[in-house]
């Protein structure tokens, strides 16, 4: 009989940590009553997601220069310098 559920290919990864991250992540994982592993693979997910994010939002910004929608560095220079006074210019465009 065939299972429907498929198992997951893994792969050990190995990091030397500090001491003292070691110990928050065992911290962490008896108080939410998880593995080490599991705190690792949440950690892991959550900074992979971050730097795809970061890496998508790069790329959208070097087409934006590359297709010329750039705001001109003095005007923004001018709008902040406008911020700590009584009459803040409006955001350039």
């Amino acid at each position: 009989m065939k299972s429907n559920m498929t198992q997951a290919t893994t792969k050990v990864l190995t990091a030397h940590v500090p001491l003292p991250m070691a110990d928050k992540v065992d911290q962490m994982a008896a108080r939410l009553e998880r593995s080490r592993g599991w705190i690792m693979k949440q950690a892991l997910s959550v900074w992979i997601a971050q730097e795809e994010e970061r890496d998508r939002l790069t790329q959208e910004a070097l087409a934006d220069v590359d297709a010329g929608r750039v705001i001109d560095h003095l005007a923004v220079q001018a709008w902040a310098d406008s911020l700590s006074t009584d009459q803040p210019l409006s955001v350039p465009r």
